[in-house]
C-alpha cells in the first residue's frame, strides 16, 4: 500500500447507526439500522474501491457496475491518481452514470440483451492489457474492504444482521469482519425474488446462475450470479438468504422515508423488505439492518415514496 495515500481505515466514514422510534413502534421489534447512505459516493461500495485503488499496482483500473460500485470506484482512482473505465448496463440509474463521469472515470454503456457486462469487460481488457481488471464483488480486496463494516458490527450489541445481496461483496465482507473480531452475530442475507440465485444457491448447497440479468427493482443487485470467491465465504457462514419480493421492496424504501426521514435506493431497502416479509420471525431479537446505499433517481425516487 503506497504510504503517500491515506488508509482505507483513515479515508472511510464510519456507518451510521440509526434507532428510529416510529419504525420500531410500527414493527414492534427491536431495530437499528446500519446506513452506508452516508459514505463516500453514497454507498458501502467506496470501502471496497478504495482498498482496491490502494492496493493494486496497476494505474488503470477496468470494472462493470451498474452504478455504485462504479461511481466509487472512480472516486477512489481520482484520490489515488489513477485512470477508471466502467461498464455500465444503459438501464443504469442515471444518476449513477452521471456521477462516475463527475469523478472522471469513462463510461461504457452495453445494451446487456445483446452484450452482457463480463463480455464486453474481456474485450476492453484487450485493448488494456496493462489494466487491472476488477469485479465489484469477486475480488480480494473488495471483500477485505467490505469487511471493515463487519470489523464495525461485531462492535454492536445484535442477535443479527440482515444485509442486501447481490454479487455478495457485501455479505462476504461482513461475515469476514464478524469472524476476525469472533463475533456470534447471525448473518442474513436479503437478496430480490426476481433474482434469487443466492438464495437457490444455499439451498443447493452448490453455486447456481440467473439464466439472464434479473429485472428487480434493485438495480445493485441484477447480478447473473454470486461470486466464486464469495461463495465460499457465503456457503458455510451465513444462516439464510431471505427473497425479496418488488413489491416488498418499495414498501420498505417508503417507510425508510416516512418513518426513519432516510432516503434509500430500492437496493438498499432489501433488509427490512425481509422483515416485511416475515416480521414475526425476528420477535425479541436485536436485528440489525443494513441500508447499502442511498444512490436512486429522483423521478424513480418519487415513484417509490408516492
Amino acid at each position: 500500500m503506497r504510504s503517500d495515500h491515506p488508509t482505507l481505515l483513515d479515508a472511510i466514514r464510519p456507518t451510521t447507526y440509526i434507532r428510529s422510534s416510529k419504525l420500531i413502534d410500527r414493527l414492534g421489534l427491536d431495530i437499528t439500522i446500519a446506513s452506508e447512505t452516508f459514505q463516500h459516493t453514497g454507498s458501502f461500495k467506496f470501502r471496497a474501491a478504495y482498498n482496491l485503488a490502494v492496493s493494486v499496482d496497476q494505474t488503470e483500473i477496468l470494472t462493470a457496475s451498474s452504478g455504485n460500485f462504479g461511481q466509487a470506484l472512480a472516486y477512489a482512482c481520482k484520490l489515488t491518481g489513477k485512470k477508471c473505465t466502467v461498464v455500465m448496463p444503459s438501464t443504469s440509474a442515471k444518476v449513477k452514470i452521471d456521477a462516475v463521469r463527475g469523478f472522471g472515470a469513462t463510461v461504457d454503456l452495453v445494451d446487456t440483451a445483446t452484450v452482457g457486462r463480463s463480455e464486453r469487460v474481456a474485450q476492453l481488457s484487450e485493448q488494456m492489457p496493462a489494466a487491472y481488471v476488477a469485479s465489484a464483488y469477486d475480488d480480494k480486496y473488495v471483500i477485505e474492504g467490505n469487511a471493515t463494516i463487519g470489523d464495525e458490527l461485531a462492535r454492536g450489541d445484535f442477535d443479527a444482521v440482515i444485509t442486501p445481496v447481490g454479487g455478495g461483496g457485501l455479505i462476504s465482507g461482513i461475515v469476514t469482519g464478524l469472524c476476525r473480531n469472533g463475533s456470534s452475530i447471525e448473518v442474513i442475507g436479503a437478496e430480490p425474488l426476481l433474482g434469487n440465485d443466492a438464495a437457490r444457491s444455499l439451498r443447493a448447497g452448490q453455486l447456481l446462475a440467473n439464466e439472464t440479468e434479473p429485472t428487480t427493482i434493485a438495480d445493485g443487485a441484477r447480478t447473473i450470479s454470486l461470486g466464486k470467491l464469495n461463495w465460499e465465504i457465503i456457503k458455510d457462514s451465513v444462516a439464510d438468504i431471505i427473497e425479496v419480493a418488488d413489491e416488498k421492496i418499495a414498501e420498505a424504501v417508503g417507510m425508510y422515508f416516512s418513518l426513519a426521514n432516510l432516503k434509500s435506493e430500492p437496493t438498499g431497502a432489501l433488509s427490512l423488505g425481509a422483515i416485511l416479509n416475515d416480521p414475526a420471525r425476528f420477535a425479541g431479537r436485536k436485528v440489525c439492518i443494513i441500508v447499502s446505499g442511498g444512490n436512486v433517481d429522483a423521478a424513480v425516487y418519487r415513484g417509490l415514496i408516492g
